[in-house]
């Protein structure tokens, strides 16, 4: 087992693919200890993408200041936070990932990123656990 720190900057994708070590071959399942950040295997070739994707979330579950969202009630930690558990419920908080002689077997273009739905700058952990 592997626990990997993710430091971010606010909302945003913040891949770390490279950090993930594995041996062997078998599934590898990672693991978010939050519930305002999400998962997701994800395009890394264009960063348009991302900004797309955050955007998106952004629009799709705003901030509880704005008057469609009047209706939260847990707005004490900040506009962001509800919003933020929100998108995490909507997105994985973990992924399976198969692996093979000791390499992930993502696509082409695929990277593994943690995405941070929060404003502030956060410390994550990932939890990555290798199984036969």
């Amino acid at each position: 087992m592997q626990t990997i720190e993710i430091s971010t900057n606010g909302a945003g994708l913040y891949e770390f693919t490279d950090c993930v070590s594995v041996q062997g071959t078998g599934l590898l399942t990672l693991f978010a200890q939050h519930t305002s950040c999400s998962l997701l295997v994800q395009e890394n070739a264009d960063p348009e993408v991302q900004t797309d994707l955050q955007n998106f979330f952004a629009r799709f579950v705003p901030k509880s200041t704005d008057p469609s969202m009047s209706y939260l009630t847990h707005t004490y930690e900040g506009p962001d936070d509800m919003p933020a558990h929100i998108k995490a419920a909507m997105m994985p908080t973990h992924l399976s990932i198969p692996v093979l002689d000791g390499q992930i077997q993502l696509g082409m273009w695929q990277g593994i990123y943690l995405f941070e739905h929060r404003d502030a700058p956060h410390s994550r952990r990932v939890i990555a656990h290798m199984s036969d």
